[in-house]
This record gives structure tokens, C-alpha cells and sequence, in this order.
């Protein structure tokens, strides 16, 4: 059974209270309008073609198509790592393709969260260490760091592994810190591209676990891109996507 999330909980309710959960009212995190991506090249590939959707607070979301789809490349415009080139991206309903690149990022380092299938922990960092990368821009003392960061480790398990460096750690236990790290920011979305791609089927497990407490316990709308009907079985909604289109 992992731990409680009661602490990260109250943090995410404080740091967002401009905009508490109302449950009469639908909030849309993520909204895509008439939304195409096209890269240029010898061969014009277009990506995703005129995608509509929209992604709703507290919902937990899996992206599922084939290889080529345009998973990928939707989570990307999700996550503001990437604009369209029609359409619009809104982010609680703030229209972040005619932003500034700084004005993106802003959005982005606020409201956002990632996980990714290669975990992108530094190597010579602690899992400790690791998760609390992100709080530095923060200005945050060191001891309110190392208490988010420790707690964050806790709460997906594995907060008796905080002084462990990544080379010292199973797959499973690094996605894990990387989970952490995501969740120590309290942001309202996480986006995870293939968390459990790396991973044999009891860390998956294990790791969709951590996910659904995550939803269900600290209130972040979670969005996975995966090919694992099993991982997309977590899921409240699953959106299938192919050759660019969506086909829910």
C-alpha cells in the first residue's frame, strides 16, 4: 500500500486556490481548436490534422493509437513544448499560441508536469536530489525543498531510497523518482509519454498505482500516452488516435 498523499494534497489545494475545484463546474485544462501540425521538409508530413478536444480537471486521460499516430505529437502541444501550426492551444482557457516563448514557459512551469519512458534523471544526483531539481527556480529554503522533495518520495514509495543515486535503482524505482518530481511542483496536469515502456508488467502495475492515487488523491488531471491497453485500463477516458485524427 504507498502512503498517504494527505500533505502534497493540502499543498496543491494552497499553491492553486486562486482556482479551487468547484464540482459544479466543468473546468477545461487542456482544449485543442481545429488544431494541425505539419513538419516541413523534402516530404511534407502532417502530424495531426484538425484535432479537437478538450481535457477536463481531475479527469485521467489515455492517449492510445499506433506507432506514428501522432501520440507523441499531441502530448507535445498538450505540454506547450510545441505550437500548432493552425489552430489554438488553450491552458485553463489561456491561449498559449499567441504567447511569447516566455509566456509559454511561464504557463508551462506553473500549471504542468512531466513524466517521460526514459526517466531523464541526472546521474550523479540522489533520488532526493533529483526531485528537488525542479523547486531550485523557486527560491525555496533548502529545508522546505528537501520536505517537498521527501515527501514527494514517500508518497509513491520509495522514501527509504532518497539517498540513492539512478545507477543504484530498478527501472520501476527511477520512474518512480521521476514521478516525484513531477508531483513535487503540485502542478494540475501531469503528462506522462510511455511511463511504463521501459518497465516489466508488476512495475507497471505499480507504477499505474502511483498514477491513479496521484488522480484521485492529490485532484492533478493526469494524461498518458501509451500502447498498453492494460495501462490505458487505469484511465476514466481513453482517446484513440489515428494517422493524425482522432477517432474516440
Amino acid at each position: 500500500m504507498l502512503p498517504s498523499l494527505d500533505f502534497l494534497k493540502v499543498k496543491f489545494y494552497f499553491e492553486n486556490s486562486y482556482n479551487p475545484p468547484l464540482s459544479s463546474l466543468v473546468v477545461e485544462v487542456i482544449k485543442l481548436e481545429n488544431v494541425s501540425k505539419v513538419y516541413p521538409g523534402q516530404v511534407r508530413t502532417e502530424a495531426l490534422h484538425e484535432v479537437n478536444l478538450s481535457i477536463e480537471e481531475r479527469e485521467f486521460v489515455a492517449i492510445m493509437g499506433p506507432s506514428g499516430s501522432g501520440k507523441s505529437t499531441l502530448l507535445s502541444l498538450m505540454g506547450t513544448l510545441d505550437k500548432p501550426t493552425t489552430g489554438r492551444v488553450l491552458v485553463y482557457g489561456k491561449d498559449v499560441t499567441s504567447m511569447s516563448d516566455d509566456e509559454v514557459s511561464k504557463v508551462r512551469n506553473y500549471y504542468i508536469g512531466f513524466v517521460f519512458q526514459s526517466y531523464n534523471l541526472i546521474p550523479r544526483l540522489t533520488a532526493l536530489e533529483n526531485v528537488e531539481v525542479p523547486l531550485i527556480p523557486r527560491g525555496l529554503p533548502e529545508s522546505e525543498m528537501e520536505k517537498i522533495a521527501m515527501e514527494s518520495l514517500k508518497s509513491v514509495g520509495i522514501g527509504e531510497l532518497y539517498r540513492k543515486k539512478p545507477s543504484q535503482l530498478s527501472g520501476g524505482q527511477q520512474q518512480r523518482v521521476a514521478i516525484a518530481r513531477a508531483v513535487a511542483q503540485s502542478p494540475k496536469i501531469i503528462l506522462a509519454d510511455e511511463p511504463t515502456g521501459n518497465l516489466d508488467s508488476k512495475s507497471s502495475e505499480e507504477v499505474m498505482e502511483v498514477f491513479s492515487k496521484v488522480n484521485r488523491e492529490v485532484g492533478s488531471t493526469i494524461v498518458i500516452v501509451t500502447h498498453d491497453q492494460e495501462v490505458a485500463s487505469y484511465a476514466n477516458r481513453t482517446i484513440r488516435i489515428r494517422d493524425g485524427r482522432v477517432v474516440e
